[in-house]
């Protein structure tokens, strides 16, 4: 068994009274038990990383979390409660728990100075954003390419911490192709169509030629995107229309993108992924609890890859991205 590190691994709160988010995503007879998964950190979920060869779990709140909250007083209040309660979970053992901040990006300014104090104050490794925000009302939709976020990207640069791009589902008033098919919402199709198409819109708005050491994660081996980045780009340079970007999709893909593993165990995918992008760029995570912790772990530690990439894509990728150790320091000291 090679040690570890996931990093999309959720949790919820009661106060506020976050995690009935994700009662939809269950059964009424396995709600419960995965309401606490979900709320605890240190008991169970420990045990199972222990298990597993999960060294360390980096926290992020569940989905659509604070981007659902479409009133930015509540959204703001709330996503400084959850860093705070985050933040108290992974003080309780350091050596085993870091997180991602959750942000209220309906309001830019909030969300901006949030970051910088999850980061410098709370040792907090980046963001994890649930894809689009509501803002105002629960129909007004807006996405990350949106010019009203530049100084937030300019922050998150400034601060050198990747964002985790989450899915969310689309709002079925934006989606009729959805229509009449239940099943092609979540995680077994819509977040996945969904997410990709936001990382092309930030790929597509030229941020990547602004700030060309971002880099964002996607879950889930990539969100179809290395499976199609040929394509687009093939297309792209028959029809352009209009597009900002100043090079190729592929490149962005390979020099401020990386995936995780998340909720994606199927190794033909990762051979692909590993072609396309290269082992230094992806990270294994197991999507808890809404996957199963040691199928994640049992699937990766079977692969057969040669040993320096199992090691990458274990924890030494991870340790890189997230400059783990170096920020809780600094927050240390920031605090003393």
């Amino acid at each position: 068994m090679i040690n570890k590190i996931a990093l999309e691994e959720h949790f919820g709160a009661t106060e506020p009274n976050i995690v009935a988010q994700s009662e939809e995503h269950f059964t009424p007879q396995a709600w419960p038990r995965h309401r606490d998964m979900l709320l605890d950190i240190t008991d169970r979920r420990l045990a199972l990383m222990d298990e597993a060869g999960i060294e360390i779990a980096v926290l992020s709140l569940l989905s659509p979390g604070i981007q659902s909250l479409h009133d930015p007083a509540q959204a703001t209040d709330w996503a400084y409660r959850l860093n705070d309660h985050a933040a108290e979970q992974v003080a309780q053992r350091p050596d085993r728990f870091g997180s991602f901040a959750a942000l209220a990006l309906q309001d830019p300014d909030a969300a901006t100075t949030e970051l910088r104090r999850a980061v410098t104050e709370l040792g907090m490794v980046g963001a994890l954003v649930n894809g689009f925000s509501q803002v105002g009302d629960a129909d007004t939709i807006v996405y990350l390419d949106d010019p009203r976020y530049a100084d937030f990207w300019a922050t998150v640069a400034e601060l050198d911490v990747p964002v985790y791009l989450h899915p969310r589902d689309p709002l079925p008033s934006t989606s009729p192709q959805y229509d009449g098919h239940p099943w092609l919402y979540g995680s077994a199709w819509a977040f996945s169509v969904e997410t990709a198409t936001h990382m092309l819109r930030l790929m597509g708005s030229g941020l990547f030629d602004r700030h060309p050491g971002l880099q964002v994660i996607l879950g889930h081996l990539g969100e179809l995107l290395p499976f199609n980045i040929w394509r687009t780009d093939h297309r792209l340079k028959v029809a352009p229309r209009g597009i900002a970007a100043q090079r190729p999709f592929g490149d962005y893909l390979r020099n401020n993108v990386v995936v995780t593993t998340s909720g994606n165990f199927r190794t033909p995918a990762l051979l692909n992924v590993i072609a396309e992008m290269g082992a230094d760029r992806i990270l294994f995570s197991a999507d808890y609890p809404f996957e199963d912790m040691l199928e994640a772990a049992a699937w990766f530690d079977a692969l057969e890859l040669n040993e320096p990439d199992l090691r990458k894509i274990a924890s030494e990728n991870a340790r890189r991205v997230l400059r783990l150790g170096d920020r809780q320091s600094a927050a240390s000291s920031a605090r003393a």
